[in-house]
């Protein structure tokens, strides 16, 4: 479709969604391609841990967008503590043990493997921050503009340039996530600053639990070693007053958080943590200490006339979904398949909107379903059992979440 009308299409924003975009606007038939990226170098440094389902990496494997050449390592069972007192050794008391069929990644090597996807002819502009972009007056295509340049027309532009994304405001007007009420710390470094790293099975991903919260915590890809990192992310609500600064769309860089925070993250870690978990957190040098805050939002529609959103950009779910980089990778597989079987551009929008905006809103509503369920409104931990847990879990579809269940094209919870 894409060669026979010379179409071309501006990709906005360089990320694991805009490399993907790249790749699926190319196979979808389409030879002119842009790609606009803020960042002046790779983006590759980011080392923060991506969770994919087993059934959701064959998909994407048979797809193209990922392989076995890209470091992985293989989970097996997500088992869950809590502290209490009783006899649980450092790791905590063990309440619940089940399958956890995830490959788990380190996002900058996912990046780097799908950055040397992108054809060579691509166009990829490293720092091009794009400024604005506005329909053309003719109703055909878009109009990109970076910095003060004149702008360029492009017959599509996709936007993949994240939760504040210029791209998206031009198809949904004035639109903005909403702070969900609460945040998510990270961290990762390698497995061999724990003092004891064995006591932690490598197929493993430990769930922890505490009053108004939990921790995730899984190895990843350590790319400097060819070892494991340990990657952790610790979901709390900051102390009350002290969240102003978060509730408009933003990200706190590592150093960056307040005292404030900083002692609240602290005190989860030495009263509300089990002792090696709450050193695990503890080990985390400031350097790779993030804050995210978290937010929902999810666009009525995925296109507009000439313009059309992925991952970030269309949805921003809250992470206990397992979304991300893994939804990014699905609308990829989506907006190549509408491209390669629809007979013009815009046949091709409207097929994708009407398979992906229904997974959007789905991955929103699950999110703020766990999020109450594991972080504002918090069970009583302590007095559950494996069986109550289970029960738990079923009472409130936790099974639909944590289960498996295909959402969509095959998103799964992690989270």
């Amino acid at each position: 479709m894409g060669r026979e009308t010379g179409a071309s299409v501006a990709v906005v924003g360089g990320s694991i969604a805009g490399c993907a975009a790249a790749l699926a606007v190319r196979r979808g038939g389409i030879g002119s391609i842009t790609l606009f990226e803020r960042a002046e170098g790779p983006l590759g440094e980011r080392g923060v841990g991506v969770a994919l389902h087993n059934d959701r990496y064959a998909e994407l494997a048979a797809s193209g967008y990922v392989d076995a050449g890209m470091p992985w390592v293989q989970m097996a069972t997500r088992r869950w503590y809590v502290r209490d007192g009783r006899d649980g050794g450092p790791l905590g008391r063990r309440i619940w043990s089940a399958p956890f069929p995830f490959r788990t990644y380190n996002w900058g090597p996912l990046w780097r493997e799908l950055r040397r996807r992108v054809p060579s002819d691509v166009d990829f502009r490293s720092g091009a921050p794009v400024r604005e972009v506005t329909a053309a007056p003719d109703g055909a295509g878009a109009l990109v503009r970076v910095g003060d340049r004149t702008p360029e027309r492009f017959d599509l532009v996709v936007g993949a340039d994240g939760y504040r994304s210029v791209v998206r405001a031009a198809a949904c007007g004035a639109t903005s996530p909403v702070y969900a009420g609460y945040a998510a710390w990270r961290g990762a470094f390698p497995v061999e600053r724990l003092g004891d790293p064995g006591r932690w099975p490598e197929d493993e991903c430990a769930y922890v639990v505490f009053p108004g919260g939990h921790l995730v915590v899984y190895r990843i890809p350590d790319p400097e070693t060819g070892g494991h990192r340990a990657n952790w992310v610790l979901y709390t609500t900051p102390p009350p007053g002290h969240d102003a600064a978060l509730t408009s769309p933003t990200s706190l860089p590592p150093g960056t958080a307040s005292d404030a925070l900083r002692a609240h993250l602290s005190h989860v870690a030495a009263e509300l943590l089990p002792p090696y978990w709450g050193d695990l957190v503890r080990l985390t040098t400031p350097d790779e200490l993030i804050l995210q805050p978290l937010y929902d939002f999810t666009a009525d529609r995925y296109t507009a006339p000439g313009m059309l959103l992925i991952g970030d950009a269309a949805t921003v779910a809250r992470p206990h979904t397992g979304a991300g980089s893994v939804k990014a990778l699905q609308d990829a597989t989506a907006l190549e398949a509408a491209l390669t079987t629809a007979p013009d551009l815009p046949a091709a929008l409207t097929a994708y909107d009407a398979d992906r905006a229904p997974t959007g809103r789905t991955m929103v509503d699950l999110g703020r379903r766990l999020g109450r369920a594991m972080v504002e409104s918090t069970p009583d931990w302590r007095s559950l059992d494996s069986a109550g847990l289970a029960a738990w879990w079923q009472g409130m579809d936790g099974a639909k979440a944590f289960g498996g269940r295909e959402l969509g094209r095959g998103a799964r919870a992690t989270g």
